[in-house]
C-alpha cells in the first residue's frame, strides 16, 4: 500500500487547489525541487506529480518544474496533466518519468491508451476524476456522460498500470476520501486502483490498512500532508505495520 505525496505545479509552484478550482490556489512552496526532495527524505517511496496548466491548455506548461523534480529524487515520479500524445508520453518517459497519467486523452482517444499501453508496458495509468460519478475532462473544466466504472472498464485488459481515481467533490476540503466510491470502482475491474481526493488525517491511512480496501494500490495525500495534518512517519508506520 503506497501513500503518494502529491506536488500539484500551478505557475513553476506547489500548490493545492480547492474543489479543482484553478482560482482557489494555495501556494505550498515555490521551489517543487526542494519539495521532492523532502517527500524523499520524510521516507515516500513514489511522487505524484500534476501539471496543472497543463491539464486545462491541453499540453505540458509546467516542464522546466518537472524536469528540476525528477534531477532532484531518486523516487519514481508519477506525471499527469495536458499528455494527450504518444509523442509526448515517450519524451515523458524518456526524460525519467516512471509513469505518465493520462486523464482527457482516455475520454476523447481511448485507442491511443491502449497503443501506449502496448509501446510502454507498466507505464501508463488513467485518470478517472469524477464529479457527481460521472467524469470530468480538461482540467475539470467540463463532465460528459460517462460514469467512472464505464470508463475503467474500457481499458480492462490493456495493460494499463493503475486507474488514479479523485472524486472532485471532496479535493482540497480535506473530508476523507470517498472510500465508497472508490472500493466500489475497484471491485469493478480488475486494474489496480489509487484512492485520490480529500485525504485528511490518519483516519484516512487507517482506513487503507482494513480489508475492503487492501485491493488498491494506495492513496494520494496533498493538502493534509502540507498542512501538517498527517505526521509522514506516522502514515508511513501504519502502512508498513499493516503492509
Amino acid at each position: 500500500m503506497i501513500l503518494f505525496p502529491a506536488i500539484d505545479l500551478k505557475d513553476g509552484q506547489c500548490v493545492r487547489l480547492k474543489l479543482g478550482d484553478m482560482d482557489e490556489a494555495t501556494v505550498y512552496n515555490t521551489d517543487p525541487a526542494a519539495q521532492a526532495r523532502s517527500f524523499e527524505e520524510q521516507g515516500f517511496e513514489w511522487l505524484h506529480v500534476v501539471d496543472l496548466n497543463g491539464a486545462f491548455a491541453g499540453a505540458s506548461v509546467n516542464g522546466d518544474a518537472v524536469e528540476a523534480i525528477l534531477k532532484a529524487t531518486k523516487n519514481p515520479v508519477q506525471l499527469g496533466g495536458g499528455i494527450r500524445t504518444i509523442a509526448h508520453i515517450e519524451a515523458w518517459l524518456d526524460k525519467g518519468l516512471s509513469r505518465v497519467i493520462l486523464g482527457t486523452v482516455a475520454v476523447r482517444d481511448p485507442d491511443l491508451v491502449k497503443e501506449a499501453c502496448r509501446a510502454f508496458p507498466g507505464r501508463i495509468a488513467v485518470g478517472i476524476d469524477a464529479r457527481g460519478g460521472k467524469v470530468a475532462v480538461e482540467g475539470w473544466a467540463e463532465t460528459s456522460d460517462l460514469s467512472a466504472i464505464e470508463l475503467a472498464r474500457r481499458f480492462e485488459g490493456a495493460g494499463v498500470a493503475a486507474i488514479i481515481y479523485t472524486d472532485i467533490d471532496r479535493d482540497g476540503v480535506l473530508t476523507g476520501i470517498n472510500w465508497g466510491s472508490t472500493i466500489e470502482l475497484a471491485d469493478a475491474v480488475s486494474i489496480p486502483v489509487i484512492a485520490s481526493g480529500g485525504l485528511a488525517s490518519l483516519a484516512d491511512i487507517v482506513r487503507m490498512t482494513m480489508p475492503d480496501a487492501t485491493k488498491l494500490e494506495g492513496a494520494i495525500s496533498g493538502r493534509a500532508l502540507y498542512d501538517g495534518r498527517i505526521d509522514p512517519a506516522e502514515a508511513l508506520r501504519i502502512l508498513q505495520k499493516n503492509g
